[in-house]
């Protein structure tokens, strides 16, 4: 609106706040002409009083902030104002419709997800775990000073926990070659972390993250998600990936439908660790620590 308005903000007709685009004005029936200086509409805005509502007694009927606080202290409000006081009405601000342009690293992430969704036969199983005694082990790590400079994390127990498994299930560590015919099994494990930034989502990888130790697999965690917050992660940080572990439960959420990055024939979803009720092998209820795991697969080759 500053764009639209003179430099001497001379007084200029209001609009309806919500409709700011020519989309907006196409969708809304045009109001009354009200005129009113911009602080004078952005107070009325802020005491909600509707502009066209109120009558003016600044020079050629303009609106002053006189007669905007009297409209105000009256009470009297028109009927969409009287509709938004009701109680459990929550509607949204702001414009009706603003517009944002795809490019960058979210456009790279919506055409790689896009290719993946509809080329991969996706199947995503659900298992819920207890990890009371993995939130235990972790407890006693941290204890030990050979650790007292590392991360210990319930994501770094099951990154080593996932490459582990692919010793006995190298399937999820391979991916379908459409063009080739071939299924490309792969020796080693470029481990992809998915990290929500400002620029979006990306999954950069662990180069040979089958070969580190804890404590080293801990730090390259560390480096490769502060990377990405900060928005340095480079192209080659997110190519070759083998298997990615994407950790939605740092959102609070139970469980997910992940999408399987290309190249790649597997991604993990790591659900929130809460306390829930639980029925031991002994048939006893008990209260344990809980979690859900999502494995979303390439069906083609993965069964």
């Amino acid at each position: 609106e500053k764009n639209l308005m003179p430099a001497d903000e001379s007084p200029v007709p209001a609009r309806d706040v919500r409709a700011t685009s020519a989309e907006a004005t196409d969708a809304v029936p045009s109001s009354p002409r009200a005129l009113a200086k911009p602080p004078v509409r952005k107070l009325a805005k802020d005491l909600g009083v509707d502009l066209v509502t109120v009558a003016g007694s600044g020079p050629s009927g303009s609106i002053t902030r006189d007669d905007v606080e009297s409209a105000a202290s009256t009470g009297a409000m028109p009927q969409q104002y009287e509709d938004l006081a009701r109680p459990g009405v929550a509607p949204m601000s702001g414009a009706r419709e603003t517009r944002e342009p795809i490019k960058g690293v979210r456009k790279m992430m919506a055409q790689a997800m896009s290719q993946s969704a509809f080329t991969s036969p996706h199947v995503t199983e659900w298992v819920t775990v207890d990890v009371t005694a993995t939130m235990d082990f972790i407890a006693r790590l941290k204890s030990q000073s050979r650790f007292g400079d590392v991360r210990i994390s319930p994501l770094l127990i099951l990154a080593r926990a996932v490459m582990l498994a692919m010793r006995r299930t190298p399937q999820v560590n391979s991916y379908w070659d459409e063009s080739a015919q071939e299924v490309v099994h792969k020796g080693y494990v470029n481990l992809g972390i998915a990290a929500a930034t400002p620029r979006g989502l990306v999954v950069p990888n662990i180069k040979d993250a089958d070969a580190m130790s804890v404590v080293e697999l801990s730090r390259a965690i560390g480096e490769l998600t502060e990377t990405a917050r900060e928005g340095r992660t480079q192209p080659a940080e997110m190519s070759g990936g083998t298997f990615t572990i994407t950790n939605v439960g740092v959102f609070g959420v139970d469980a997910g439908t992940p999408i399987i990055n290309p190249g790649e024939a597997a991604i993990l979803c790591f659900g929130a660790i809460n306390k829930r009720p639980w029925v031991d092998d002994a048939g006893e209820l008990c209260v344990r620590d809980v979690t859900t795991l999502a494995l979303s697969f390439d069906h083609r080759h993965i069964d």
